[in-house]
């Protein structure tokens, strides 16, 4: 993991840049860690590596989060999650435009996460999605990575503005439980995106950062 990490120190300082927060280089179940930073476990064969990492340039700064598997091949049960997570996300996404409320990206990406979870058996209908997405759906970016800003205003949720930056980062977290189909086990995804709001919808400022399946595969191939 710690390679994997001085990668990114290497590539920052060589752009003037800075890590905008301690980067998060987890492989297998330790993604399913929300903070996980130790960064120091061997990757194995099989294991998804899950990187939460991004620069601070000018003062502004990034917050992206990618998920692969270290062999280069998504396993059917890995695949099964990821496109969870993924369609998640891309609602989300789709959602976020001037006058809509900042609570809707996570209302969407948590219905698509639920169904998807209760679909293949391994969430019941009356149960707690919390323990497999325990998280918000997106936060403020600016000067700071959370940036300063009111998520109500009145008791009101606030609605996004023009010029506004958030991240779109869902995810699901699968610890071991004898009530879960082991395959599922120590599987854990994220997929982090930041986002402009324009006058008419967005912009996803890391959208050249490949995240389908079959563009992950072919990338790490190519590598």
């Amino acid at each position: 993991e710690f390679e994997v990490a001085s990668v990114f120190d290497a590539e920052f300082r060589k752009n003037n840049a800075e890590h905008a927060y301690t980067p998060i280089v987890a492989g297998g179940e330790n993604a399913c860690v929300l903070h996980y930073i130790e960064n120091n476990k061997v990757l194995n064969d099989g294991d998804l590596l899950l990187i939460d990492a991004g620069c601070e340039v000018e003062g502004y700064a990034s917050d992206i989060t990618r998920t692969f598997p270290v062999n280069g091949t998504f396993s059917k049960a890995q695949r099964q999650i990821y496109q969870i997570v993924l369609d998640a996300q891309l609602a989300a996404i789709e959602s976020i435009k001037p006058g809509v409320m900042v609570v809707k990206p996570h209302q969407i990406a948590t219905h698509v996460i639920q169904q998807g979870l209760i679909d293949l058996g391994i969430l019941q209908a009356d149960g707690d999605l919390s323990q497999f997405y325990m998280h918000g759906t997106g936060h403020y970016l600016g000067l700071d990575v959370h940036d300063v800003g009111a998520y109500q205003k009145n008791d009101q949720h606030r609605q996004y503005e023009t010029g506004m930056v958030t991240t779109v980062e869902p995810g699901i977290y699968i610890r071991k439980d004898d009530k879960i189909n082991p395959i599922y086990w120590g599987i854990g995804i994220r997929i982090e995106d930041d986002v402009l709001i324009t006058n008419n919808g967005n912009t996803v400022l890391t959208g050249a950062l490949v995240k389908e399946i079959d563009d992950i595969e072919s990338l790490m191939r190519e590598k």
